[in-house]
This record gives C-alpha cells, structure tokens and sequence, in this order.
C-alpha cells in the first residue's frame, strides 16, 4: 500500500508541474520585449500625427488676436445707415471668452469712408453681462474719417477679463452719408438671434439720443427693431 500511494502521489507532482509550466509560458515576455509590458495584442494604438481630424478652422491666434465674434474673411459689408437712424443709439454685439485674458483693444472693421462726414461723440466701449460698462475707449470720432480698414482702437485702460459673456458697445454721433460710412458685419440679417432672447440677444440696440457710453445698461430692454433692418451684426475683434 506504501509503494502503491507513493507512485500516485508522484504522478499528481508530476501533472501539477506540467500545468505550472504551460502557464508560465502563457504569459512569458516575447522576445525582445520588456517583462513588464503587457500582451502585443492589447497594445494601444499610435496617435495619429500631425494636423488630419484635430483641425477645427481659422483661430484668431492665427492673426495674433485673442478672440473676435467670427472669422473676418466671412465678414462682408453693413450700411452705417441714415444719421436719424443710428446716431446716438447704442449698438451691442455679444462676444463669449473662453478663457481669462488682458483686453487692450477693440478691432473694428471699417470697411467705407465718407469724407465730408461731421463726427463727434463716437465710442466704443465693452458691458459685461450685468450691464456694468467695464472699459471704454476715448473719442474714435477721428480713426472712422480715415483709412477703411480693420484697426485696433485702445480702451482707455486695458482691464484683466474673466471668461463669460461681454457686449461690445459701439456709439456714433454726427452727419454722414448713407451707405458711405459703413462697417464690417457677418451679414447674416435678422437670423443673427436664433434661438436667444433678451438679456443674451447677439446683436441688438438700447436707449436712444445718447453722447456718451453709460455706467450701467439694463440688458433686459434689448432691442432688435434697428437689427432687423440691416444695421449691427458689426465684426470686432480683441487683442
């Protein structure tokens, strides 16, 4: 019986060493490979190189800006109207920053000139989104009487701008001729505020009969009455 169990006992040693085998072999490193990395056939796969799927259009750091309200190659023209029409009105045009910048400037797009025009009182200014004016700049009365072209017009004291929603105020004052002074815009007409309502229109007009840029806007009293006419959807952009 002794020599009986001992033979069968060897024979399970035997069979249990086999096994232990096979499965170390299983999950031996392949040759060449480092011990620590796992199976070839769950090898993640390379990341696609270069630009391919990752390339989502023209940013405004292509042309050294920080942020603009759309593209200024599909930016087309806007009638400053008639001086009845526009002058001393405020025209806000909403723009959303993704990220906390310096804001220094505003890019205006001047597109045509008149040059007997008689301007005063013209400004640009920037509400945040309860309506507070944050920054404004200085009478551009003389950069609209001269060269029709995209430009940079300071604010008076450049201010740190947190991410969120900000409207561009633009303010003109004076004489002019229609369609003589006019303005870059994305062209887009009354269909520019699908889908919002006041306080967060996209374009839109408040208060009437103003000189100056006030302190604070009631967002609330937003108007599209001068939008849908053909005036405002003006481009601008932030540097």
């Amino acid at each position: 019986m002794r020599t009986r169990t001992t033979t069968v006992s060897t024979g399970l040693v035997t069979a249990l060493a086999v096994v232990l085998a096979l499965a170390g072999c299983s999950n031996a490193p392949d040759k060449g490979r480092s011990a620590t990395a796992g199976p070839t056939a769950s090898a993640p796969a390379p990341a696609p190189q270069g630009g391919g799927a990752g390339f989502d259009g023209p940013r405004p750091q292509d042309q050294n800006l920080l942020a603009w309200t759309g593209d200024p190659n599909d930016a087309g023209h806007v009638t400053a109207q008639s001086t009845a029409g526009v002058a001393g009105r405020i025209t806000l045009v909403r723009i959303v920053l993704r990220e906390q910048i310096t804001w220094s400037n505003i890019w205006l797009g001047l597109a045509g000139l008149d040059p007997n025009a008689q301007l005063a009182n013209c400004y640009l200014g920037v509400y945040d989104a309860k309506g507070t004016l944050v920054a404004s700049t200085a009478d551009i009365s003389p950069q609209l009487m001269t060269d029709a072209i995209a430009k940079p017009l300071p604010l008076a004291k450049p201010f740190p701008a947190a991410p969120g929603a900000y409207f561009i105020a633009l303010l003109l004052n004076g004489n002019w001729a229609t369609n003589a002074l006019t303005l870059k815009s994305t062209g887009a007409g009354i269909s520019v505020n699908a889908g919002l309502t006041p306080p967060n229109l996209r374009y839109s007009s408040i208060l009437t009969g103003q000189s100056s840029l006030p302190a604070t806007v009631n967002l609330g009293e937003q108007s599209t009455a001068t939008i849908n006419t053909g005036w405002a959807s003006q481009w601008y952009a932030i540097s």
